[in-house]
């Protein structure tokens, strides 16, 4: 049983992770060729394509999705080298990783709404310049939903940055920095060259993935592209949300065409990076043979440090904008704070909040767990073979993130649907599950291979078995990250807004679906409850996960990892 259970749920959980992915996109496909009998689609064709090349607006559309991708992943990506290659291995880089690990339980929702509090017209930025600049009416500004994206491309790089960051520091170990920066210095290169030339090329091929996934989900997001991004146009996505909710069920074969142009715009943004990346290398080898030291590094240096302060300060101030106005009372333009505080927009929004609150909890809780056996199941799985995940692998784990949610998931809404298939809530969690295993997977993986083997050498060789091994040994010894990997997959789930508003059918909403609608209004007040709502509970879970395995240890030091 200890030898069939981990090769079981290491085929269960590519099963997980390549079925729901390849059948969502057959399940697109087919529609998208005039196929769904359902709908009296009965012969292939090509009339949605030719549909769609008449739609108005689709060109645009498709560049903004393109560039907003590309634009969000370089910045975030450029500022993460930058300011790990000038603080790496000093006090600095440990003192805002403690600042930007935080921002891994907020939303991209919850983060959008709180930068756009803040840069908005009538936000708390320009109440701050109002009586230097002498303004007593917000300016006819349109900050968010501009044109051209660029508050889209910004509230991404608020959200992108710490998590690349954060992988970035995760995969630091497993390349020598001592040595390099000693080797560097000996010959005179700058701190932050040293790094580009001797470091990073190694440590991108591990993060790699990372990336890519980054630029899918920038070049096709719906909830922040409704929150801060265009609207006539708005991006291909947003554009496919509108068909795929449209009353006039014909319009699913114009949706599935449209979400096979999504994945072309996305495919075409990845082969632009490839390429970048090829250019990167050429530049990189030609600039480090023709003896580029660049030693004055200090003011670069020190403007990655501020940049990178700058976003965990944006999100933590506009989060802070989202609970005043949760709170707030009369707040007139440019009064800084409200003239009064009430309980008013709590109250009033807490009846509501039930059914969301619960399919929230039980969607996340219940895809986590299942998430956290399977990846328990995989990694004993590579300590009893011994081989650990290739790039082959790493692709397939990373595969439901790097293809556009919007594409394979509006399949999967169509093979329900077809199926007659009316348990909504347990597929929900299915669906949230391919999402969530990923980050649980990538979350538990490095701290279970760090962990020292001698301990289960000396179990296993006084008698114990292998699942007495696991229980009594390694599960106890990494209960912080098993929790903390639990308590990064609930914040996932709870950040899902495209597959519940899909899945769901409108049955079945959550706290970021409830959110999401209300960015259509005006009412600040309510949208500061449930975006609040929605970052506290992963938060909730943060600290769980750091309390809980201090309590559990508190009288053995040793036993915490």
């Amino acid at each position: 049983m200890t030898v069939l259970l981990p090769r079981s749920a290491v085929a269960l959980t590519l099963g997980l992770l390549l079925l729901p992915t390849g059948f969502g996109l057959l399940g697109t496909v087919l529609p998208a060729f005039g196929y769904l009998p359902a709908l009296g689609g009965d012969e292939l064709g090509l009339q949605p394509f030719r549909d769609l090349l008449h739609t108005p607006g689709l060109g645009m559309a498709s560049v903004l999705s393109f560039t907003t991708g590309l634009a969000a992943t370089l910045i975030s990506l450029g500022i993460t080298l930058i300011f790990v290659a000038s603080y790496a291995g000093t006090p600095t880089l440990s003192r805002l990783q403690h600042l930007l690990s935080p921002l891994l339980a907020v939303p991209h929702a919850a983060a959008a709404f709180a930068f756009a509090f803040l840069i908005a017209p009538s936000g708390f930025l320009i109440r701050l310049a109002a009586p230097l600049l002498g303004i007593d009416r917000p300016p006819d500004l349109l900050i968010p939903h501009d044109p051209m994206g660029l508050t889209m491309v910004a509230g991404l790089v608020i959200k992108e940055t710490p998590f690349l960051f954060l992988v970035t520091l995760a995969a630091l170990p497993q390349v020598d920095l001592a040595a390099a920066r000693r080797l560097a210095a000996s010959f005179g290169y700058g701190r932050i060259a040293g790094f580009v030339y001797l470091v990073w090329p190694a440590l991108y091929r591990q993060i790699r993935f990372a990336v890519y996934a980054v630029i899918a989900y920038s070049s096709s997001v719906v909830d922040v592209a409704l929150i801060l991004g265009p609207n006539l146009p708005g991006t291909l996505a947003t554009r496919l949300l509108q068909w795929m909710n449209d009353p006039d069920l014909s319009a699913r074969f114009l949706a599935s065409a449209g979400a096979l142009l999504q994945l072309a715009v996305t495919i075409a943004a990845l082969v632009s990076w490839l390429l970048l990346e090829r250019i990167a290398a050429v530049l990189l080898h030609l600039i480090r043979d023709g003896g580029g030291r660049f030693v004055r590094d200090r003011s670069l240096r020190q403007a990655s440090a501020l940049v990178v302060g700058l976003i965990g300060s944006a999100v933590f101030a506009g989060l802070a904008l989202l609970a005043v106005w949760s709170l707030a009372g009369l707040w007139q333009f440019p009064v800084l704070l409200p003239q009064s505080f009430t309980l008013k927009s709590w109250m009033s929004a807490l009846p509501r909040l039930g059914a969301p609150l619960a399919t929230t909890l039980v969607a996340g809780i219940a895809s986590t767990s299942i998430a956290i056996l399977l990846t328990i199941g995989c990694l004993e799985r590579e300590v009893q073979t011994g081989r650990k995940v290739d790039d082959k692998a790493l692709a397939m784990l990373y595969l439901p993130l790097i293809v556009p949610q919007i594409t394979f998931v509006f399949g999967l809404q169509l093979l329900f649907i077809g199926s007659g298939f009316e348990h909504r809530l347990i597929a929900l969690v299915f669906v949230h599950l391919v999402f969530v295993l990923p980050y649980v997977f990538l979350s538990l993986a490095d701290p279970w291979r760090a962990l020292d083997r001698r301990y289960e050498v000396i179990a296993t060789a006084l008698g114990r078995s292998r699942l007495s091994v696991l229980l009594s040994i390694r599960l106890p010894m990494l209960l912080r990250p098993i929790l903390t990997a639990l308590a990064v997959g609930f914040a996932v789930s709870v950040g899902q807004y495209l597959p519940t508003l899909l899945i769901g059918e409108g049955r079945l909403a959550t706290i970021t679906t409830e959110a999401v609608a209300l960015s259509s209004g005006n009412n600040r007040r309510v949208i500061g409850v449930y975006a609040l709502l929605q970052t506290a509970i992963p938060f909730v879970a943060f600290a769980l996960a750091a309390l809980l395995p201090a309590f559990v240890h508190r009288n053995r030091q040793d036993m915490r990892v």
